[in-house]
């Protein structure tokens, strides 16, 4: 039998509250910047919302929208905005998917090749809705 110390235990990263604050403030920086208001939702790599702040002005409906963004990138590891473009292709099938939500807001948090988490946001068109989601990313990791 072969035993394993703590020490040969994976490192695991993700996302503390120092992260989600550097994110989110690039999100809020971004949206300014577009003079627009939206929802933003951090979630972790299991879809547990970690966080969510809807702006003033932003509809209560877009607080249900960012949280769907955010699950899908979270679950399936990869930008709601390909489950749009599933469904835009004609591929109906993306409708049943578990937590498939078809519009474009939310991305995967990625780092070392591993999903961390997502983050969405909503209210805005959704390519502007993406770019914000993408400067808070680019925000964490530096780019």
């Amino acid at each position: 039998m072969t035993t394993i110390s703590a020490a040969e235990l994976p490192t695991k990263k993700y996302l503390n509250l120092a992260a989600i604050k550097t994110m989110v403030a690039a999100a809020e920086t971004e949206a300014r910047k577009r003079n627009v208001e939206v929802t933003l939702c951090v979630m972790d790599e299991s879809a547990n919302v970690l966080f969510l702040q809807k702006a003033d002005g932003a509809g209560l409906n877009t607080i249900q929208f960012a949280e769907r963004k955010a699950r899908y990138a979270a679950l399936y590891r990869r930008p709601s905005k390909a489950a749009a473009d599933q469904l835009k292709s004609g591929d109906l099938q993306v409708l049943a998917f578990p937590d498939g939500f078809p519009n474009q807001g939310g991305l995967p948090i990625q780092v070392d090749g591993h999903t961390i988490g997502s983050i969405a946001a909503s209210g805005a068109p959704s390519e502007v809705d993406e770019a914000i989601a993408q400067a808070a990313i680019d925000a964490l990791l530096k780019k």
